[in-house]
Order: structure tokens, then sequence, then C-alpha cells
């Protein structure tokens, strides 16, 4: 089995808020995490270079034969071969970014001393690119979310048999949907037409739902009753969605059980959206969409038409919330109240249009705990130890007098 360890770049903030709470290569795109594609691509165990403050939680792993992988690059045929055939100190690069590079113990020991990555870009350059894949923003997950269900369906589904359809659902393209075990599709359509439809283990699609493809539901996940989802949404692992969806990604563990629109958005681990929470995807002059950059600590260009909401980890929304075009919610905060509140809402924020006050770290954790115990998991010694770091470093975004 390979050693597959990937590191955060420097854009590691332009993540933000996503990567508050996790390495980049924890998060969802597709079907599967970034670390779970590597993962399965190489035959290897992942894990981390990430910020000192995550590593605990997410460590490092050193072997004798180590494939360092820049964790914003998402795997594709192209990129697996040139990396599979990488020799011991050898590096492949792309307009002077590190993508890959193949190291012993000893060389890889030294590097992490030095604590500099861009001694890996000293190395031999072994192959030039047109293009490659690189995840650089929030929105970049969902933009690219469709093509990633359709290369995640291809490596999840080869060589097995899906269970099979109901014959009270309708379908369009049936041999492009999978069913894990254990799942049920209950009085639904299902559209595979323009993609794959990938329905994870003991996930529950109930009565009423109307589905297009590419669309993936991960375990333990359930769509309700009446639901509307629209291409390139996936909803990740132990979450519960309804309502209309369009080209969204659910991290997991989250919940947008009730009416209300949700498009061209991404939301975190531990999110609630009350109901009848709606998210404007779409100026009303059309324009490009602007929205929070933490590495620029200012808005910049997405250079999207339609960009939704950007929500971090244990996020919530009480009901009739209404979210402006690209919006941005830190960690947990939650939002409430009529009217529209701020594009940008720093982490543990509490209100909304009327304004805000800090949600308190002591108050935030117990919630989290309460929240996690219902899905039996457990608030561990590391999440607290991150989300206090998030707390106090997030300090410089709330402005407001509490």
């Amino acid at each position: 089995m390979n050693n597959v360890i990937l590191f955060d770049d420097d854009h590691w903030q332009s993540l933000l808020p996503l990567t508050f709470t996790k390495p980049i290569a924890e998060l969802r795109i597709g079907i599967l995490k970034i670390s779970e594609k590597w993962s399965l691509y190489l035959n290897g165990q992942a894990s981390f270079i990430t910020q000192d403050f995550l590593s605990d939680k997410f460590p490092i792993h050193i072997s004798s034969d180590n494939f360092v992988i820049n964790s914003r690059l998402l795997p594709e045929e192209k990129l697996l071969a040139l990396i599979s055939n990488l020799e011991n100190n050898e590096a492949l690069l792309f307009n002077d970014t590190l993508l890959a590079a193949r190291m012993n113990n000893l060389q890889f020991e030294q590097l992490i001393a030095n604590k500099d990555l861009d001694e890996l870009k000293g190395m031999e350059l072994s192959k030039e690119l047109e293009s490659v894949p690189l995840i650089q923003r929030p929105h970049d997950l969902f933009r690219l979310n469709g093509e990633e269900i359709k290369k995640d369906f291809e490596l999840l589904t080869r060589r097995k048999y899906s269970q099979a359809l109901p014959s009270h659902c309708q379908t369009l393209n049936e041999k492009n949907i999978f069913i894990e075990e254990g799942a049920e599709v209950l009085f639904s359509t299902l559209n595979a037409t323009d993609g794959p439809i990938y329905i994870g283990k003991k996930a529950k699609i109930l009565e009423g739902s109307h589905i297009r493809g590419p669309f993936a539901i991960c375990e333990n996940s359930i769509v309700k009753m009446g639901a509307r989802i629209y291409s390139n949404t996936t909803v990740g692992p132990s979450s519960k969605v309804g309502g209309e969806i369009n080209n969204v990604v659910f991290q997991g563990f989250s919940g947008k059980a009730h009416d209300g629109y949700l498009g061209n958005s991404v939301i975190g681990e531990w999110c609630n959206l009350g109901a009848d929470t709606n998210s404007s995807n779409l100026k009303n002059n059309y324009s490009k969409v602007k929205n929070w950059d933490y590495a620029k600590s200012g808005f910049s260009d997405t250079n999207l038409q339609f960009c939704g909401l950007i929500m971090g980890d244990h996020s919530k929304s009480g009901i009739n919330t209404m979210f402006n075009t690209g919006t941005v919610v830190g960690i947990g905060a939650n939002v409430f109240g009529s009217g529209y509140p701020r594009k940008f809402i720093p982490s543990f924020s509490w209100g909304g249009p009327s304004g805000y006050k800090t949600n308190k770290i002591g108050k935030m954790l117990e919630v989290a705990e309460i929240v996690m115990k219902r899905k039996n998991v457990e608030l561990s010694e590391a999440d607290k130890t991150i989300l206090e770091h998030v707390f106090h470093y997030t300090d410089q975004f709330r402005k407001w007098e509490d």
C-alpha cells in the first residue's frame, strides 16, 4: 500500500471558512473527499501536512516511500499516470506550483524540519502540463462538482452491481443509476440523462422527489418528500435535505430539511438551514458575483454569474432567513431575523439584519456537542481545541460591540 501525504499550500486561506476546521484534502467534492480520491486511486493511506492548530487531529504519517501531493489537486487520468511514474527525489510542477513529489523518509523529514515546502521546487521537474484541476476558492467546489461526481461514480461503481430500482419509480437512463446496499428509493423520478445518480448505503429518497443527475447522496442521508433537486448536487453523509436545490455541495452531517431555495452553494458540516431559508444565487443586474475572500480580507470577483451561499461548519439559520447573492458565513454562526443579513458574516456571529453580537465559544461548544451526539459523533477534545483557536483567530472580523 502506498503512503500518500497531502499538503496544504498557501491557498489554505483562500478556501476559508471551509478550511478553518479541516485540511483542504478533507473537503468533499463529487462523491468523495479529496483525500479519499487519492487513497483509492493510488491504493494508499492518506495523511496530512496542514496548519499547526489542525495537526493534532490530522497528523502526518511518514514511510520509507512517500507520494507528497498538493491538497488542492483533483485526480484525473493523465495526472495519475504522471504521479504514479515519479521516481524518488522527483517532482511535478505546473506554472511554478508544486503538484506532487516522491521522496523517502529521510528526504521528507529534512523537508519538514525546515518547514518549507518550497524547497521541493528545487527537485527535478519531471513533466509540464497544459492545465490542471486545482481548487482555488470555495465556489470551485460547486463549480466543478458535476464532473467530480462523474469521475467518482466510475471509480466507486466499477465492477460492482447496483441494487434493483423499485418498479414504482420513474427513471431515464437507468443504467446510469447506482444504488448501494440498504438504500431506499420510494415513488420518485430519477433522470440520469445528463449524468449519473449515485445513492449511497442506507440512504433514503422519500416519496415524490424529483432528481436530475449528476447527483450523489452519501450514506445514511435522506431526501425529504417532494424535494426538487437539480444537477451537480451532492448530499454528504448523514444529512437531510428538502425543498428546491440546484448545484449544491453539502459536506455532510447537515440539514436543509424544509422548503426554500438553495443554489450554487457549499454548506459545511454540522450546519442547519431553518424552514424556508432562501439564498439568492443571481444578481438582479445579471453581473458577476463578488464574495468575501479571507486571503485578501475583502470582497473579490468569483467570475461567476451564479453564486449563492458559502457556509462554514457548525453554522445555522433561523426560519425565513434570506441570504443575498454571494454570502459567506463563517463557522459557529447563528443567523436569523427579517431582511437580508450582511454578505460577510464572521465566524461566531449571533444575529442578523437588526444587529450582531458574539456567539460565545462556551455556548457554541455546548450546542455542537448536543448536535453531534444526536448523530452518534463525539465532539472530541481535539475538535474543541480547533474551535477555540478559530474563535480567537476570527475576533479580528467581529467589529461590533457586545
